[in-house]
């Protein structure tokens, strides 16, 4: 990786942490969008020996990238609230 990528932010961005809640593993994976961050998250499910994801993503954006990570994780622990393991039909 060149300098300029490593300053200026090129490569991958880093994996957020996992939240783990009632078996499923919540990252908050934001969109950031002109200079504001999109409420989006992956849910993900280990099942019958295969990985499954599902992707939450609204239309909510909030100015604040901590403000945003909360609210997704909330968001994401409602979707497995509501429908468990049917949300990977």
């Amino acid at each position: 990786m060149s300098l300029f990528s490593k300053l200026f932010g090129g490569g991958e961005k880093p994996e957020p942490k996992p939240v783990e809640y009632k078996g499923f593993d919540i990252f908050p994976d934001l969109m950031a969008e002109g200079g504001k961050y999109r409420l989006s998250a992956r849910i993900e499910k280990t099942v019958d020996g295969e990985r499954k994801t599902c992707a939450v993503i609204r239309a909510d954006v909030f100015d604040s990238k901590d403000q945003a990570e909360s609210i997704s994780i909330d968001k994401a622990k409602q979707v497995i609230d509501e429908q468990g393991d049917r949300i990977f039909d």
